[in-house]
């Protein structure tokens, strides 16, 4: 079974509730969110973690604030300029992955179809039941993109890196969907998962996830990689994306680019899948993708234990932007573009 990122507990007045990633893969602990700060928080802290997940997790953020308003017992319009406020506060929350900010956007977009005036009450519902449409479209894009990943990963190994699957969407993943679909029809190949550093996503998620449905992974630190690549036993690289510019270049993980780079020079296919909120076509190219700088410390002393000497300073990134002439395809819920150029995927798309 697919492990969930997050969920819903509850009507209107209820509560976030997410699975706390960063105790993983030692401890399963989920946390109940009931205001927006708690939320926002845990984007920051990659608790909750993927850029489909933040989206959802951002659509029900918004919930809680209106929420938040009724406690508070605001007017009418205050009500709204609250929710509106803390929309603003979740969509800030991480800067990179554009489904964060597309899902906040959907949401308050839901309240322009109410009567001037009305109430937090009402503003809770219809944000609820546009987060949950946001929540269930998600699942049903992730089984698509399963479906059109397995049919397009050639022959032999496939390579992923960092975590795309249940625990970065809402429903089976996006890249790691691919690999999971191909399994379940049958087909066997070995399945390997960069450790993906600073923060080991793929040591301890992804092949947390594979290990938790029976399907073997092979763990590798992110600088073998190029020899794996030269050994034969990689028929293709899979990852997602954070956002998609309209040109196909994409900003992913750190690492990813260098995990292409070294794709191209041994010929294996790279694919990146995603589904088509993760598109950002007001960007001509990847240059203008905003990219995060984490702490100094996930570098220095990663997961809390030191690795460095006090005085050393860090350079983290949270991702690169791969160029769309390094990737042979992008997988989305409608199928596959290829080759990947800004025609192509308007025309995949549309405008």
């Amino acid at each position: 079974m697919t492990p969930a990122a997050l969920r819903w507990s509850g009507d209107a007045a209820g509560s976030l509730e997410l699975l706390d990633q960063t105790l993983l893969p030692g401890r399963v602990n989920w946390i109940a969110c009931r205001n927006v700060p708690i939320v926002v928080e845990a984007i920051r802290s990659l608790r909750v973690r993927g850029a489909p997940a933040i989206g959802i997790a951002g659509g029900y953020g918004t919930v809680l604030a209106a929420a938040e308003a009724t406690r508070l017992a605001l007017s009418p319009a205050t009500a709204l300029a609250h929710v509106r406020a803390r929309a603003a506060e979740l969509a800030s929350a991480r800067p990179t992955a554009v489904n964060l900010r597309w899902a906040v956007a959907r949401c308050l977009r839901a309240l322009d179809a109410l009567p001037a005036g009305a109430p937090a009450a009402a503003l809770g519902t219809t944000l609820l039941a546009t987060a949950r449409e946001i929540h269930a479209e998600d699942e049903l894009l992730c089984a698509a993109i399963g479906r059109h990943g397995a049919a397009a990963l050639p022959l032999g190994g496939v390579l992923t890196h960092c975590n795309t699957g249940g625990l970065a969407t809402g429903g089976a993943g996006t890249a790691l969907a691919a690999i999971t679909t191909a399994w379940d029809q049958g087909r066997r190949f070995e399945v390997f998962a960069d450790e993906t550093r600073p923060l080991l996503q793929g040591a301890r998620l992804t092949a947390w996830e594979l290990v938790q449905g029976g399907i073997p992974v092979t763990v590798l630190c992110d600088g073998a990689a190029a020899a794996l690549l030269a050994s034969g036993r990689v028929g293709s690289c899979i990852v997602g994306a954070d956002r998609i510019a309209a040109n196909g270049d994409a900003a992913n993980k750190i690492g990813t680019y260098g995990l292409a780079l070294a794709a191209a020079a041994h010929g294996i296919p790279f694919f990146v899948a995603a589904p088509s909120s993760t598109f950002d076509l007001t960007l001509a190219t990847g240059a203008g993708i905003p990219i995060e700088e984490r702490a100094a410390d996930e570098v220095l002393a990663p997961l809390g234990v030191p690795a460095a000497p006090a005085g050393a300073r860090a350079y983290n990134p949270a991702f690169d932007v791969t160029p769309a002439r390094l990737i042979r395809g992008l997988i989305t819920e409608h199928g596959l573009i290829s080759p990947v150029t800004a025609a192509e995927i308007r025309k995949v798309l549309g405008p």
